[in-house]
């Protein structure tokens, strides 16, 4: 990354102790294999005033260190865990291959996470959860109860019966556009894409792709799909119509259907973001240009557009008629009603493509986040060793982490910078880093090759303060804080893309 400050190298603490962001090991006389950040990786790193210190917090002299048994998990930052739940998953990035993940395996397509949310469970086509929001049953009352007032014209004999009719073609409706979402899903797992849900809501329904295409022919494919199954559904039903004879129930139900699915179809292939037709453009421009920023850019300013369109031109054709219905005078309880809806559909396709504009900058800014550059210098301490001795060491060596090992010299734990911190200058003597280190668990070791979305997700698999960073070999690179992540990644997202 591009980071300023001469980061790694700390003053020398003195009588004062090592300033803040100047923890790190010092050399002990046994040592495992160590190999530190070099002069260009310290440059890159976040600045010392950030790293553990000498320092004492206000009120630190009468709050007592913390022990080993202690919570020892803390929370990663918040603004990072919001980008991280926030972050679909990304394909390599453009200026290499992506390393292996070192982290525990990601659930597969049947296999959800904990809490996934998302309403009722419906079952699992192709392996893929199939949620029903609760608003799902709000649309599904307000179709039977609109639909059912045109039966009630149409079909005049069928009396309180005509509700369970429009019952049945509300949820006729959505199994349709279940059916479109599926066509997404099967298209993402053919291209190995991991789909996390599909989930069926208000105005229709979102299938949860977790990663991005990697080509912008697979994206056109994968969007794609959707509005053409929703034109051969429509196909489908109006050829059942020719076969039934007209005016009867069946009949009725098979052109509702043939009229919403060619209705959901010509919204869908509207070129903005969130839409599928916004994708597709998306994927023109990609194409066009080489860069699927410069596609998601021009897909949301599209999709705004037709956000403000929604907004002001729905309401007028539907006064004027050109949609199918009578032309109506402004104002009553009609026009109030066009308004809102017009409103809701505005407001949804506005929110998505400023969405799409938020996670296509995450992603163009993810490869700055690598944690060889982030990887703060550390050294080895044995666990007697006093507080004290380990920052004067540390400041020694220029060194901003300490890392516990034994007598072997192989690493047992990490020196938590806010339990350094929260020991009073004047104890540090009496304290051994034993009790102020957080044993490393498997998720804690992490590779000094992971770079963005993969060093992101290995972060979130294994909530952590401070991870041991290690070369391939197995040798110790340094230890990589949260902190200094969330810093580098609020930089990056400042800078324009």
């Amino acid at each position: 990354m591009d980071e300023s400050g001469e980061s790694g190298r700390p003053q020398s603490d003195g009588a004062q102790g090592p300033r803040q962001g100047d923890t790190a090991a010092p050399s002990e006389p046994t040592r495992p294999k160590t190999r530190h950040p070099d002069k260009a990786d310290e440059a890159a790193a976040p600045d010392e005033a950030d790293g553990p210190g000498g320092t004492p917090r206000p009120g630190a002299a009468d709050t007592p260190p913390p022990t080993k048994r202690q919570e020892q998990e803390e929370e990663i930052p918040a603004s990072l865990t919001k980008a991280l739940r926030e972050i679909p998953r990304p394909g390599p990035p453009e200026d290499g291959p992506r390393p292996t993940r070192k982290g525990p395996p990601r659930p597969g397509p049947g296999k959800e996470r904990k809490n996934p949310g998302g309403g009722l469970l419906m079952g699992r086509p192709f392996g893929v959860p199939v949620y029903v929001a609760p608003s799902w049953f709000l649309v599904a009352a307000l179709i039977t109860w609109v639909f059912g007032g045109q039966l009630d014209r149409v079909l005049p004999e069928l009396g309180g019966a005509r509700y369970l009719v429009s019952l049945f073609f509300a949820v006729a409706f959505y199994a349709s556009v279940l059916v479109h979402e599926l066509a997404h899903t099967v298209a993402a797992l053919r291209f190995k894409l991991p789909v996390r849900r599909i989930q069926l809501q208000f105005f229709g329904g979102v299938s949860e792709i977790e990663k991005e295409s990697e080509t912008p022919g697979r994206e056109f494919v994968l969007a794609f799909v959707g509005p053409l199954l929703s034109l051969v559904l429509a196909a489908v039903f109006y050829a059942g119509m020719r076969v039934v004879e007209p005016g009867t129930v069946p009949g009725v139900l098979l052109a509702g259907l043939m009229v919403s699915n060619l209705i959901v179809a010509a919204f869908n292939l509207l070129p903005g973001l969130p839409l599928d037709g916004g994708r597709m453009l998306r994927a023109v421009v990609w194409k066009v240009t080489g860069r699927p920023m410069s596609g998601t850019v021009a897909a949301a300013w599209v999709g705004r557009v037709l956000a403000v369109s929604v907004l002001i031109g729905l309401p007028l054709l539907n006064q004027s008629g050109a949609l199918g219905g009578e032309p109506q005078d402004i104002g009553g309880m009609n026009t109030v009603t066009d308004a809102l809806l017009a409103a809701i559909l505005a407001a949804i396709i506005w929110t998505g493509a400023g969405n799409s504009l938020r996670m296509a900058r995450l992603r163009e800014h993810l490869p700055e986040l690598r944690a060889r550059t982030l990887t703060r210098r550390a050294v080895p301490v044995e666990s007697h060793t006093p507080l004290s001795e380990a920052l004067r060491r540390a400041n020694d060596a220029g060194a901003r982490a300490l890392v516990v090992v034994d007598p072997d010299g192989d690493p047992m734990a990490v020196v938590r910078e806010a339990a350094i911190v929260s020991v009073p200058q004047h104890r540090r003597p009496w304290v051994a880093v034993s009790g102020l280190a957080q044993d490393i668990t498997e998720g804690m070791r992490i590779s000094a090759e992971l770079v963005g979305e993969e060093l992101l997700d290995t972060l979130r698999a294994t909530p952590a303060t401070e991870y041991l960073v290690i070369e391939e070999s197995g040798e110790i690179y340094g230890v990589l804080s949260t902190a200094d992540v969330e810093r580098a990644f609020v930089k990056a997202m400042a800078r324009p893309s």
